[in-house]
């Protein structure tokens, strides 16, 4: 199984925020930070946004910030969102036609690795994945002195 670009830069996303925190995020930066497009960017933002993972912050010092604490966002809610289907087999598609459904064994043994891959995302956060804050920020060219400027210019504007 490979998950989508979607997913793998909708958790990189997610992850910049978090070193970021409490500083916004600028999309022009994260996009520049993992080399893809703002346009791509803004698209994976749109359902993360409207699932709470991220929040948008408008204005001339605006961004987008985590929408709950990166403790509380699962890998799997976020794979959730970013991914059209987990069929692993045709078998588990709508309509299949294969003439061993029913008698073949590889769709259960299909559905328990796919539940045991759900389980373990379940277990990991983004804050796990953010937990080497200072590395991470170092390799994404995030500067500490531009995230307290960010954050004290946000907090004069509202």
């Amino acid at each position: 199984m490979r998950l989508t670009r979607q997913s793998n830069y909708a958790i990189r996303t997610l992850v910049y925020c978090a070193v970021n925190e409490p500083g916004l995020s600028r999309v022009a930066e994260v996009a520049r930070a993992y080399g893809i497009s703002e346009l791509f960017l803004f698209k994976l933002i749109k359902p993360l946004v409207e699932a709470g993972l991220l929040q948008t912050v408008r204005g001339r010092h605006g961004g987008i910030k985590l929408g709950k604490p990166a403790d509380q966002i699962t890998l799997l809610e976020t794979i959730r969102l970013t991914e059209e289907n987990f069929a692993l087999a045709e078998c588990f598609e709508e309509g299949a036609d294969c003439p061993l459904i029913g008698e073949c064994d590889l769709n259960g043994a299909l559905r328990e690795a796919l539940g045991a891959f759900f389980e373990v995302l379940s277990r990991h956060t983004i804050a796990d994945l953010a937990h080497k804050k200072r590395s991470i920020r170092e390799r994404l060219g995030i500067s500490t002195a531009d995230a307290v400027n960010e954050s004290i210019a946000a907090i004069s504007a509202a």
